[in-house]
C-alpha cells in the first residue's frame, strides 16, 4: 500500500535528529496564531486585543522589573515574530545553517548553542538596558532568534572555516567569509532599530566562536545537558599515506564519540577537505544519529 503524502512529510520532516523543523514550526505556528487574534478583533468578533496582549506577554520586556513578572519571555521571545519577511528570512537562515551544523555536530550540541545564545543574549540585552545612556535606546525584543543564528553561524565557521558554499551570481565563497558578512550586515540592520540588541547579537556571535574553540580544545560545554564527563580530544597524526592513525570498526558500525572527536580535530587543523573518503563517511553516519 502506498504511503500517504502526509505520512511521508511527517516522517521526512519530524522523524530525523534535527530540531530545526520543530523550531520553525513553533515560530510559524505562533505567527499564524497572533494574526488570527488580530483578525478576530478586526472583524469585530472580540473587542479584546488578544494580539497586543500576546505580543506583550511573550516578548522580552524593557526592564528587569517587568521581566520578573514574566520570566517565561526569556524563552518565548525568540519564537515570536510580527513581520512576515523577518520570519521568512530567519527561517530560511535557520534551515540552512542548522542543516550544516547537524552535518558536523550532534543534536545536543545544536540545542546547547541555540538555547544558550537565546538565554544569554536576552540576559545581556536586559543588562545593557541598566547601563546609563542605554536605557532610552532599549525596546522590547520579539524577533531575536537572530542571537541564536549569529552564534550558530560563528560556531560553524570556526569549525570548518575553509568549507565553500556556492552562491548564485557570486560563485564559491568560504564559510568563514560568508559568516563574517552575515554577522556584520545583521548587526548593522539590527542597530538601526535597536542598538542594545545589536551589541547583544555581536556578543552572542562571539559566544558561538568561543564554544567551538573550547570544543576543539577538548571542552564540550553541551555535556552539561547530560552531566557526563567528556574525554579530551585526541590529536590525529597524518601518516605518509594520508590515512589517519586510528582504525575504524566494521563499516556498518555507528562511530563512537572518540572517532567523531578525532575527525573534528582533524577538520579544525586542515579543514573538511583534508578528510579521507572513509572519514567523511563516518562523519556522515554520525550526523544521522545520536553519538
Amino acid at each position: 500500500m502506498k504511503e500517504s503524502a502526509l505520512k511521508t512529510f511527517w516522517r521526512d520532516t519530524y522523524k530525523g535528529q534535527s530540531p530545526v523543523p520543530f523550531i520553525i514550526s513553533v515560530q510559524v505556528g505562533l505567527f499564524v496564531l497572533i494574526h488570527i487574534f488580530d483578525l478576530l478583533q478586526e472583524i469585530g468578533i472580540t473587542q479584546l486585543s488578544l494580539y497586543s496582549i500576546t505580543v506583550e506577554k511573550l516578548s522580552l520586556p524593557l526592564s528587569f522589573h517587568t521581566f520578573i513578572t514574566q520570566p517565561w519571555s526569556l524563552a518565548t521571545y525568540s519564537f515570536l515574530y510580527t513581520n512576515i519577511f523577518q520570519l521568512l528570512f530567519d527561517c530560511l537562515w535557520l534551515f540552512w545553517i542548522g542543516s550544516m551544523f547537524m552535518n558536523f555536530l550532534n543534536r545536543r550540541q545544536f540545542l546547547f548553542v541555540y538555547s544558550s545564545a537565546i538565554v544569554g543574549g536576552g540576559l545581556l540585552y536586559l543588562g545593557i538596558g541598566t547601563i546609563p545612556g542605554f536605557g532610552s535606546l532599549i525596546s522590547p525584543i520579539y524577533t531575536s532568534a537572530s542571537f541564536a543564528l549569529g552564534a550558530m553561524f560563528a560556531a560553524l565557521a570556526t569549525l570548518v572555516p575553509r568549507s565553500e558554499v556556492r552562491l548564485l551570481l557570486i560563485g564559491n565563497i568560504s564559510l568563514k567569509t560568508l559568516a563574517i558578512a552575515y554577522i556584520v550586515l545583521a548587526a548593522i540592520f539590527i542597530a538601526m532599530a535597536n542598538k542594545p540588541a545589536a551589541i547583544s547579537f555581536l556578543l552572542a556571535a562571539c559566544w558561538g566562536f568561543a564554544y567551538t574553540k573550547a570544543l576543539q580544545n577538548g571542552n564540550d560545554y553541551s555535556l552539561l545537558f547530560n552531566l557526563k564527563k567528556r574525554s579530551k580530544l585526541k590529536i590525529v597524526h597524518k601518516s605518509k599515506s594520508g590515512v589517519s592513525s586510528y582504525a575504524y570498526r566494521h563499516q556498518s558500525d555507528l562511530p563512537n564519540q572518540d572517532e567523531v572527536d578525532e575527525i573534528l580535530d582533524k577538520i579544525s587543523v586542515g579543514g573538511y577537505e583534508s578528510l579521507t573518503s572513509q572519514e567523511k563517511e563516518v562523519l556522515f553516519k554520525a550526523s544521522k544519529g545520536e553519538r
